[in-house]
């Protein structure tokens, strides 16, 4: 993911530079024909630089010493420093990569903030700075209450991405009576000569309850094996963003977006079988079921099917497997519109929807969820990964679609147009995952994906292995479950934070066949 910058420099008065940080106050409206969103703050911070620049997207960014963000007792102190790389990449844009804000110590930005859910990005250019190596930078980063990252190392995530840069991005609500987001910087004291750097930071306001739900049924969600348990997604939890992907599309940038700033990447990287790619943008989409602003318009005309050979179809499953953090819960986002010419009413299109190899929907039929075709609409699912193994810190995410019988389908197919996968805190409003240890190998081949069967049999060996996964996944799900109960039963009628993060420079992936453990 690689936009192209020019650091074109403007020099502005400080009257100016207070109006571009001027925040409207304006109500906004979740009228589903508006098609973009305006956020109530959007702030672009450059930090590190001393004058602010203009993009050649248009897009300001603020220099962090024109309006001094950082905390007066920081100022005070003045042990960090703006520096620049001593070499820029021809992968990263110089705004916001080209300057950094570091120090040996903890610093904090203080962003005045209206309350209500907020997007927050974090850039990094891990390179050499003077008189700082990247491999030194191990460090903390926390944002109000929440633990975004722990011991990070900017460095060692960016080669195991096979990029020179990247950025995180996390979800966070504001309180009303708090007023601020702070975010403090803070070098992790195990290593030696550590230090906590910092490239750009995005502050950036979303609509209520676009990835957060409200308190009370009937908004909960899904939980994957546990459907008599939905999850609540409320103000007291953190999110971050791991994938955002544009399925059987290109690439979506920041600008392209509905107002929010989000990037969307292909799918190519994580699909298992090419499938079909059929596009439509000839017909208009009617937004009856969701905000216009909820994914661009592109999401809902671009999607991976299997295609309209029913032999082949019912022999393999369209399968993605996405790469996340063990030992944490996960909201999943699946993106439908039905805009196939042929697939028109009710039961056209019927599949299955498997999910960490569970039936998540046995009936999907997005024509019976939207009502008619060309009508977008997501369906949210929660889901806890736990790790398989006691060294392994990753663990791929499957989500398998599979064409139903004939007899409850005209067409043996399936499709998809968008997935979105967040992270969700902890008990102790952390996000953190571990460092990647060095480069991957090379994604394995593409092994064949078997199609699911009627009444399907496990050897012995694989019942055992299912058998003991299943009972460590329930004793991990009835504790979660347990303290979200009390968590919600405590904190009811308040509205603390959650935030997302996302690298969307992944490119890895590793094949995982279905296997169902019934």
């Amino acid at each position: 993911m690689t936009i192209l910058h020019s650091k074109n420099l403007v020099i502005l008065n400080p009257l100016y530079l207070l109006l571009l940080l001027t925040i409207s106050l304006t109500p906004i409206s979740s009228d589903s024909s508006q098609p973009f969103y305006t956020p109530t703050e959007s702030i672009a911070l450059d930090c590190g630089y001393s004058v602010s620049s203009t993009t050649l997207d248009g897009r300001q960014w603020v220099a962090d010493t024109g309006i001094n963000f950082l905390s007066p007792l920081d100022q005070k102190r003045n042990k960090s420093i703006a520096t620049s790389a001593e070499t820029q990449s021809s992968q990263a844009s110089s705004v916001p990569y080209l300057t950094a804000r570091i120090s040996l110590t903890d610093f904090t930005y203080v962003f005045p903030v209206t309350a209500g859910q907020k997007f927050i990005r974090l850039h990094f250019y891990p390179s050499q700075y003077p008189k700082f190596e990247p491999s030194k930078a191990f460090f903390s980063v926390k944002a109000n209450q929440f633990t975004l990252l722990s011991n990070f190392s900017a460095s060692l995530t960016a080669a195991s991405l096979g990029s020179d840069y990247l950025f995180k991005e996390f979800c966070i609500n504001v309180e009303d009576e708090d007023q601020t987001l702070n975010i403090t910087f803070t070098p992790s004291s195990t290593q030696s000569d550590a230090y906590a750097f910092i490239n750009g930071i995005e502050i950036v306001s979303m609509p209520t309850n676009l990835y957060y739900t409200p308190a009370d049924p009937p908004y909960g969600i899904t939980f994957i094996g546990h459907e008599q348990n939905p999850i609540h997604i409320e103000n007291n939890t953190a999110l971050e963003t791991v994938h955002r992907l544009n399925v059987g599309g290109r690439e979506i940038s920041p600008m392209l977006d509905t107002g929010m700033f989000r990037s969307w990447l292909k799918d190519d990287d994580y699909v298992s079988n090419i499938g079909a790619l059929p596009v439509n943008n000839s017909f208009n989409l009617i937004f009856t079921k969701l905000p216009s602003y909820t994914a661009p318009a592109e999401v809902y005309m671009t999607a991976r099917s299997m295609g309209n050979n029913k032999t082949v179809n019912k022999n393999y499953n369209l399968t993605w497997n996405l790469p996340l953090d063990s030992g944490f819960m996960y909201l999943l986002r699946l993106h439908f519109c039905e805009f196939q010419v042929e697939v028109t009413k009710q039961s056209d299109r019927e599949f299955t929807i498997f999910i960490a190899n569970q039936t998540a929907e046995s009936q999907a039929d997005v024509i019976v969820w939207a009502g008619r075709n060309h009508v977008p609409v997501y369906r949210d699912y929660a889901v806890l990964m736990v790790s398989q193994a006691r060294d392994q810190k990753k663990h791929n995410l499957s989500i398998a679609l599979h064409p139903n019988p004939d007899s409850q389908t005209l067409y043996s197919d399936a499709i998809l147009n968008g997935i979105e996968v967040f992270k969700i805190s902890d008990y102790s409003g952390n996000l953190a995952g571990l460092n990647p240890d060095s480069i991957p190998p090379p994604a394995s081949p593409s092994t064949p994906q078997p199609a699911k069967t009627e009444n399907r049999k496990t050897t012995p060996v694989a019942t055992v292995v299912c058998g003991v996964l299943s009972g460590v996944i329930a004793v991990s799900v009835l504790g979660f479950l347990i303290f979200r109960r009390r968590r919600r039963v405590n904190s009811r009628g308040s509205s603390n934070a959650g935030w997302g993060s996302i690298s969307y420079v992944a490119t890895n992936h590793t094949e995982m066949p279905y296997r169902s453990c019934s």
